[in-house]
């Protein structure tokens, strides 16, 4: 116990100590008009720097990374079988399944999945 707190507190003084010098060394004092502008070549924007963003896409992108997220969620319920009751890991594996089936069905109903 007693090596594993000494362990633990020399980690967490390295690394206050690297994350002190790297924002001291990190600072940056010479502050320019046009370094702190948003177009340092200097010449002036003609158009609008926002460009109109596809809501469509936006919504898209955002169930993608749910979906996504979920699958990395599904990933260990394979290796965890035979570490558990086999009744247990069915009914939570299909739980969780069909969780997912009902919010994928609920955005394929809502019509969030058409890009027409």
């Amino acid at each position: 116990m007693f090596l594993m707190l000494c362990i633990f507190s020399i980690t967490a003084i390295i690394s206050t100590l690297v994350m002190i010098l790297a924002t001291l060394l990190a600072k940056k004092t010479i502050m320019d008009r046009e370094k702190n502008s948003p177009y340092e070549c200097g010449f002036d924007p003609k158009n609008s720097a926002r460009l109109p963003f596809s809501l469509r896409f936006f919504l898209i992108a955002v169930i993608f990374l749910i979906f996504d997220v979920e699958i990395t969620l599904l990933l260990p319920i394979a290796s965890t079988i035979n570490l558990t009751n086999i009744f247990s890991w069915i009914m939570t594996s299909m739980i969780f399944l069909i969780i997912l089936l009902v919010g994928l069905y609920y955005e394929w109903y809502q019509g969030a999945l058409d890009w027409s």
